[in-house]
């Protein structure tokens, strides 16, 4: 294996928050972040607490955090980057990574864009963590993962293929894609970027925030959308060996709040207990009576499943 499972885990969500910190101003900063991952964060915190996809408490978190939220064009691209907590806890099966995507949707309005671009990002980085991504078959095995769709998602995926064989340049495909601001076109940039720079993360990201034209520069909202799928893109297939180590240093000395968590730092605890839960590691704290022994220290035990043994999905 390339990379270990951890290392792409973090690096899918690390790439996400940094996608979105740059889009902001060209550099690391949270000043004007919008939090397009808070919605992730408590899905993350759901499989944590309950190691399975229980829709009801899903839902009981975010009522609880957004209790006016309406699936609106600004919350759209929230949606996608929410769901990849499912992305990564079910990436080994295509067919449960598709029913368990579509079931997280039902949380929203079901809006045919939102769930197509829901699946591309998803089983892409499916395929990045099963280290079965060949750039040359992705888009056609996404539009298959899509499925048929009245939506012009596979189209415009088809299209950012065809530039990429032409190879076309960054400032020809964002005039291909600047032309309406849809969630479409967001989806199709970051799939370019990501591709036309696959062993790159650093360039793939600076692609994603750059603006080649004043005039058309794209709304915050848009922009940092468009930078945190493909930040999440590249890293799933980088690992977060492959972030910048300015840029991963940068993040802890300023540790400032991220995605609705007070520090940057809890951002990697809560990855770390992710993996664990995925992994099946056993959560000794939740039934501390079963091995506990007379002169044993609890804290020293620990329990590790064999892959595919104990873990409930």
């Amino acid at each position: 294996m390339r990379y270990c499972p951890i290392s792409r885990f973090k690096g899918t969500l690390l790439g996400a928050v940094l996608g979105e910190s740059l889009a902001s101003g060209g550099k690391v900063q949270f000043e004007s972040s919008l939090d397009l991952g808070r919605m992730a964060v408590l899905g993350i915190q759901s499989l944590i607490a309950l190691g399975r996809l229980d829709l009801d408490d899903w839902i009981e978190r975010q009522q609880e955090e957004f209790p006016h939220l309406v699936a609106t064009d600004d919350i759209s691209i929230k949606i996608i980057i929410a769901t990849l907590p499912v992305a990564l806890f079910f990436h080994e099966n295509p067919i449960k990574l598709r029913q368990n995507l579509l079931r997280v949707l039902k949380i929203w309005e079901d809006d045919p864009v939102i769930r197509d671009g829901t699946l591309a990002v998803g089983y892409a980085i499916a395929l990045a963590l099963t280290e079965k991504l060949d750039p040359l078959t992705l888009i056609p095995q996404t539009i298959s993962f899509i499925g048929e769709t009245p939506t012009s998602i596979p189209k415009k995926l088809l299209r950012v293929q065809n530039l990429l064989k032409q190879g076309a340049g960054l400032s020809t495909t964002q005039a291909e894609f600047a032309k309406e601001e849809k969630l479409s076109n967001s989806i199709a940039m970051a799939f370019y970027c990501f591709l036309s720079t696959l062993e790159d993360f650093r360039l793939t990201v600076l692609q994603a925030t750059y603006n080649h034209n004043s005039q058309q520069d794209a709304t915050l909202l848009k922009s940092q959308a468009t930078a945190a799928i493909t930040g999440a893109l590249s890293g799933a297939y980088n690992g977060i060996g492959g972030i910048p180590v300015n840029w991963q240093v940068l993040l802890l000395q300023k540790n400032s709040p991220v995605w609705g968590l007070t520090s940057f730092s809890q951002v990697l605890e809560l990855t770390d207990a992710f993996v664990g839960v995925w992994s099946g590691v056993y959560n000794l704290t939740l039934n501390p009576k079963e091995l506990t022994e007379e002169g044993c220290e609890v804290a020293l035990l620990s329990v590790y499943a064999a892959p595919r043994v104990i873990r409930s999905r």
